[in-house]
Parts: structure tokens; sequence; C-alpha cells
């Protein structure tokens, strides 16, 4: 499973940041602040949003995502469908673990 589980006091409410993703989550805070609160923020903050939880799987579980990246990118075969939905459970299974 691999995958540091360090991890620094973010600058929201003392939310648990990895370290690499640190600069999105300002990032994604800052537009918070900038936007009005409802669907206008969702869409303005999307990308950031997106770009922090990819970061934060990624740091806390890089093997399992990589997997997941390279089995399910693509219909392929039966056996490679089947192989993605392995490694989306396996992914599943990781971040569980930091919970």
């Amino acid at each position: 499973m691999g995958g540091s589980q360090r991890t620094r006091e973010g600058s929201e409410g003392g939310a648990a940041v990895q370290p690499g993703c640190a600069a999105l989550h300002r990032a994604l805070a800052e537009c918070h602040r900038r936007s009005p609160a409802g669907l206008q923020r969702e869409v303005v903050c999307r990308h950031l949003n997106r770009s922090l939880a990819e970061c934060v799987v990624s740091a806390a579980c890089p093997e399992e995502c990589e997997a997941v990246r390279s089995m399910c990118s693509s219909a392929g075969t039966a056996a490679k469908r089947r192989q993605c939905q392995q490694a989306k459970v396996s992914l599943s299974l990781c971040l569980s673990s930091h919970q």
C-alpha cells in the first residue's frame, strides 16, 4: 500500500492535508473566500476541488491510484475490465485505511 501517512495542519478548520497538496489546499480555500456560497462557488472552484482530491488520493495511496489510472484508462477486454474493478477495490480499501 505504501505512501506517506504524514500530514500537516491545513489553513481551514485544522483539516489535515498531505504536504505536497498544501498549495492546492490554499488555492481552494482562497477560491471559497472569493466566491459566493452555493452553485456559483461549486462551479468556479470545481477544478481546484478536483485537483486537490486527486492530489490527496495520490499521496495517500500512490500505487493503488496508479493501478486505477493504468487499468481503467480504456475499455479494453473483459479481463482488463476485471483488473480495473479490482484496482478500484484496492484503492477504496487503501483510502478506508486512512480514515
